[in-house]
């Protein structure tokens, strides 16, 4: 029962704290109410739980809104409250990347890998992933932290992501792939409340 040695967090082919960014794009009112493909309150759960990993493994964040300044609600709450040391890059494009403000954000991150959350899937998650991708980096997208206008909207945006060479991930297996070992004993109580005692635990 003996783990092997820690592979290098930099250059292992998963997913470590070292070695990823969470990127989380226009979580906002009025995105999440036009969500059709995901309950929204299991929506706002799974990206609270997304953003509470990021902050427990000390992950760089990247956090966009769109036309805040134009009217539209900013990031919702219950994210906000995680997040509440990380600045909104506040946009008019689509596609977040081609805004110089947010693709600079990323790119100063330093990291390589990018953990992608948006609201739509379709949209604001498929666009950015593609563009991203494009300019050599790896995305991997939460698929139960990210949201669609229909079922089918959501679907294509995953696979049109997936066809290009994106990694789709679940909430879940991103909170196990960063721990990775239970002997990493520094995370493991957050990582526990986080996924078992806060969430999957909780209603059984």
């Amino acid at each position: 029962m003996t783990s092997e040695a820690r592979r290098d967090p930099f250059t292992d082919h998963l997913l470590t704290p070292e070695n990823a960014a969470l990127v989380l794009i226009d979580y906002q009112p009025s995105q999440v109410q036009a969500v059709k493909s995901i309950d929204h309150e299991l929506l706002i759960d799974n990206i609270v739980s997304v953003a509470r990993l990021a902050r427990t493994f000390d992950l760089p964040v990247v956090l966009s809104t769109v036309n805040v300044a134009n009217g539209q609600g900013p990031t919702i709450p219950e994210l906000k409250a995680v997040l509440s040391d990380s600045p909104e890059i506040d946009r008019t494009s689509l596609n977040a990347w081609e805004d110089k403000e947010f693709r600079l954000a990323v790119e100063a991150t330093g990291r390589r890998k990018l953990i992608m959350t948006a609201l739509w899937t379709e949209i604001c998650l498929a666009f950015p992933s593609l563009d991203a991708m494009r300019a050599g980096f790896e995305t991997y997208p939460v698929v139960d932290a990210v949201g669609g206008t229909s079922p089918e909207a959501h679907r294509a945006g995953l696979e049109r992501i997936a066809q290009a060479g994106g990694k789709p991930v679940s909430w879940v297996s991103l909170a196990c792939e960063l721990q990775r070992d239970w002997a990493r004993t520094e995370t493991v109580a957050d990582v526990v409340d986080i996924v078992l005692t806060t969430r999957l635990l909780a209603s059984a």
